[in-house]
């Protein structure tokens, strides 16, 4: 079935004069309030008109004007800043509230903006808070409490894999080969972060498994420890 609308054509660059052209006083409020219109007519060129929302298709769009992926970790990142709630939409409040703290009223702006974003997640608080908000994120049904495996897994890797390869890879391969869980809460992904910051790895000689870890993580640790003796 068709979408109900299409991407609009790019803003117009028209000259045309107004109000804020020609009143000098409130030059800073005028500025303000076209940066905001710029921003809410981008949004225009991504939404679904029905919907009044960005949706996966314009995402995908977006991204393709961005040069990165839909997968990209910086994409997560972005909704992230925008607080979004939905996973794959973007509200009309969502794009204005991460557009305007990113300074980005044009692609091109949003394009140079995404590595600033990512270093500022790796400052700990807020890569803390990131990381707890790519969990949320996945919980797309009401009342949903746990991930399915297969997507933690996919997540660990988009999330942690680049601070922490070895840890990573490790624990895909035992979440993938394990059979007592099929999904994971949220204080189980919180405590894989918590593990790979903490632990030693791969000795693990500093894990105690009296400080209150999660049973998958102990069970983790004893099949680490299976395959290094």
């Amino acid at each position: 079935m068709p979408r109900a609308s299409k991407r609009k054509a790019a803003p117009s660059t028209s000259t045309s004069v107004t109000s804020c052209d020609v009143v000098p006083p409130r030059a800073g409020k005028c500025k303000s309030r076209k940066v905001v219109d710029r921003i809410g007519s981008l949004f225009e060129l991504y939404a679904n008109q029905s919907l009044n929302m960005i949706d996966p298709e314009g995402i995908e769009a977006l991204c393709s004007d961005l040069g990165v992926d839909h997968t990209n970790v910086r994409i997560l990142m972005l909704a992230w800043k925008m607080k979004a709630e939905k996973q794959g939409y973007f509200s009309r409040d969502e794009w204005q509230r991460g557009l305007k703290e990113l300074h980005a009223d044009t692609i091109s702006k949003l394009k140079k903006a995404l590595p600033g974003l990512e270093k500022e997640l790796m400052t700990p608080p807020k890569f803390e808070d990131f990381y707890a908000y790519a969990f949320r994120y996945c919980l797309t049904e009401e009342r949903q409490k746990s991930v399915d495996i297969e997507t933690v897994c996919e997540l660990l890797n988009l999330v942690l894999g680049t601070l922490y390869r070895l840890q990573v890879d490790l624990l895909i391969k035992y979440l993938k080969v394990q059979s007592e869980y099929r999904a994971l809460n949220m204080d189980q992904w919180l405590h894989f972060y918590r593990f790979c910051k903490e632990i030693s790895f791969p000795d693990l000689q500093n894990y105690d498994s009296d400080q209150a870890w999660p049973v998958i993580i102990d069970n983790f640790v004893e099949w680490m420890r299976d395959k290094q003796s």
